[in-house]
């Protein structure tokens, strides 16, 4: 008898080893999703920062641009003048209405394309190449 209390002593000392094991396997999960979780969001935020500088400098030497050219044109007359005004006001207003603050907006790269895409026809209307290079270092504008 004494060799059968000696097998469930070992059983449960091997049980108790198992449930330890699958408890510290559990913890570490745990604790590891929560590290990459907060990793994670701090990533993202440093992306979403990057990533919102970067449209908010594009959009903000369209918009540099466009009250430029406004105030160059305000006191010229004739039809070819007229146009290049209303394409500038167009723009001006589609940058007005685009929603700096709302990241989650889902027109928002939509909305980016077709202030780009009324950039590109606002310079051809005017037949000036703006070269805008954002970097590290500085921005240039060059035409």
């Amino acid at each position: 008898m004494p060799q059968a209390s000696g097998n469930i002593a070992l059983k449960l000392k091997a049980s108790h080893l198992s449930l330890a094991s699958q408890r510290f396997h559990g913890e570490g999960y745990q604790d590891g999703y929560a590290e990459g979780n907060r990793i994670g969001v701090t990533e993202g935020r440093i992306y979403g920062s990057l990533h919102g500088a970067r449209i908010g400098s594009e959009v903000g030497c369209y918009l540099g641009f466009a009250l430029t050219w406004q105030h160059l044109l305000h006191n010229c007359t004739g039809e070819k003048h007229s146009k290049k005004l209303k394409a500038l006001e167009s723009l001006v207003g589609m940058i007005q209405k685009f929603p700096y603050e709302d990241p989650t907006y889902d027109k928002l790269q939509e909305d980016l394309e077709k202030i780009r895409g009324k950039f590109k026809q606002v310079c051809s209307m005017l037949n000036t190449h703006p070269d805008f290079r954002i970097g590290l270092e500085r921005s240039v504008l060059t035409f």
